[in-house]
């Protein structure tokens, strides 16, 4: 219930910054906050990530159900028994439906955090749950998994 309750809140945290965005920041387009270095930019993305699979709205929005099945699935028959890997799953989670609310209900993706001294794409707050969840789960992959099944 405790897990429930903090995806529930990690979403909430994506959507608020993303309302934000939406009604603030759009206005304003670019809000450097280190002048040529990081900025809060306001952009609609119809694509993944780094904008890949743009316009492709309809295939996120059956793909995301199906990944989200899958981690319940995993969750559920305690596949992965670690708190690294049950964590992982849980930050790929928030993020994949933090995302997936944006794509159902506006058609795009808000994206705002812009890295721009070393070029890199526009991201939000449930990129970086996902970033970091499959960064997690790698080193779940790495160094748990193996001990876990002989173990198990």
């Amino acid at each position: 219930m405790l897990i429930a309750l903090l995806i529930v809140l990690m979403i909430a945290i994506d959507q608020a910054v993303k309302y934000w965005a939406l009604n603030i920041l759009s206005a304003v387009d670019t809000m450097p906050l280190i002048e040529g270095v990081f900025h809060l930019t306001y952009v609609e993305n119809r694509g993944a990530a780094f904008s890949i699979l743009q316009n492709q709205r309809w295939f996120f929005l059956l793909i995301t159900p199906i990944i989200l099945i899958g981690i319940f699935y995993v969750l559920k028959k305690e596949l992965i028994c670690t708190r690294v890997g049950r964590c992982a799953m849980y930050l790929i989670a928030a993020g994949a439906v933090g995302n997936l609310i944006d794509r159902a209900f506006r058609g795009f993706v808000v994206d705002l955090f812009d890295f721009r001294l070393i070029h890199f794409p526009v991201f939000n707050v449930a990129d970086i749950y996902i970033v970091c969840g499959v960064a997690l789960f790698f080193y779940y992959i790495l160094f748990q998994a193996d001990k876990e099944q002989k173990h198990g």
